[in-house]
């Protein structure tokens, strides 16, 4: 694509698109064309970053279609997705730019794909959601885990997530509109499950896992990961005839276990509550997170269990904190491998590991996000 710019970062004037443009601006070689875009230039320009800014609003489907013409990898930061993220989707389907998002509304992704994933393919746009600590320590972590068992068998892979961090109010925000969108997440899916084809010959099922006893209690974790995972599986051969991944939070003991299940149930049910929904969002404030010495001692490892043709690999995927400089981190990667690694010409909505796949692994384990084989 012969366009001004290689990337746009969209909404870096908020706290995750600040830490991501921070990133940019010490990753990007010299030759990378890039360039800030907001709806507020005074904001953008307050980051201090010797880059263009451009203006664009993603309530204005005018300034975002004029904006995806301009760069041939376009990320935003933009979110809760579901209320905001459509229509830049949009814009970059039809100008045949690359799209990535930190999303993990599983109703957002369900509903892109039904909208935009043949105008995507058409126009050579690879849309690629999850592209922060929701998904990549466990699609990629997945992908990596698989390239280490046999080809052509059954495979079954278990992910297990041990984690200090605390979230940001954008983050926050997210959490309140998804359990706030129950309904509209249920019935998008069944649109997705009807216009999605199947793998010919081929299995997959990935979903949370129950809770086990595994040396710790694992306890199930209903995130947007194993839907994104279990999308990669059908779209890669490489995972084999029957791939099963279940997805597990891990603590070590009883206790803390049920007062984990037990608060998450009480705030999903109190979300639910269009009072305490109103109230909950007065105590967050997008735009804010933690302070530098709070995610300085932030950190994640995810320890994977894959099994098949009788062999067994356990590896890990580590970082440091995981909700914005880990996450900044991984989408300011996701773009420089877009816009300039040898990456599968497949377009259309796709993951990080069938999107990118290895290039990207081996650039994160090269910023500080470990990938290895504990035995």
């Amino acid at each position: 694509m012969d366009r001004p710019f290689d990337i746009v970062l969209f909404g870096a004037s908020g706290f995750t698109g600040a830490l991501t443009a921070a990133y940019l601006a010490r990753a990007a070689g010299p030759g990378t064309r890039w360039a800030l875009a907001g709806r507020d230039r005074a904001r953008l320009e307050r980051l201090g970053l010797d880059v263009p800014v451009l203006v664009a609003d993603a309530a204005d489907a005018a300034s975002l279609a004029e904006l995806a013409r301009q760069t041939r990898v376009l990320a935003t930061t933009v979110g809760p997705y579901a209320l905001h993220g459509e229509p830049l989707v949009a814009a970059c389907a039809d100008a045949g730019t690359h799209y990535l998002d930190l999303t993990g509304e599983q109703e957002f992704v369900d509903r892109v794909y039904v909208r935009y994933h043949d105008r995507a393919a058409r126009s050579g746009a690879k849309l690629v959601h999850a592209c922060g600590f929701d998904s990549i320590p466990w699609d990629l972590g997945v992908l990596y885990t698989v390239t280490r068992l046999p080809e052509g068998v059954p495979l079954r892979v278990s992910g297990f997530l041990r984690v200090h961090g605390r979230p940001s109010g954008g983050t926050a925000a997210t959490v309140l509109t998804v359990l706030g969108r129950a309904r509209q997440a249920a019935e998008q899916a069944t649109q997705r499950r009807s216009a999605e084809p199947r793998p010919k010959g081929r299995t997959v099922s990935s979903r949370p896992g129950g809770l086990r006893y595994v040396g710790g209690w694992a306890l199930p974790m209903p995130t947007v990961d194993p839907h994104i995972v279990g999308y990669s599986a059908r779209l890669l051969d490489r995972y084999g005839p029957d791939f099963t991944y279940r997805q597990h939070y891990a603590v070590r003991t009883l206790p803390r276990a049920l007062a984990t299940v037990a608060g998450a149930g009480a705030f999903a049910a109190l979300a639910q509550l269009p009072p305490a929904r109103r109230w909950m969002r007065g105590r967050v404030r997008p735009g804010e997170g933690p302070s530098p010495a709070r995610r300085a001692r932030s950190w994640f490892k995810v320890t994977f269990l894959g099994e098949g043709g009788g062999e067994r690999v356990v590896t890990e995927v580590a970082g440091g904190d995981p909700g914005y400089d880990e996450t900044a981190k991984m989408l300011a990667e996701s773009a420089l491998c877009l816009a300039f690694d040898d990456v599968p010409e497949r377009a259309g909505q796709l993951t990080t590991a069938s999107a990118m796949g290895r290039p990207l692994i081996e650039r994160l384990h090269r910023a500080g996000i470990t990938f290895r084989v504990v035995q």
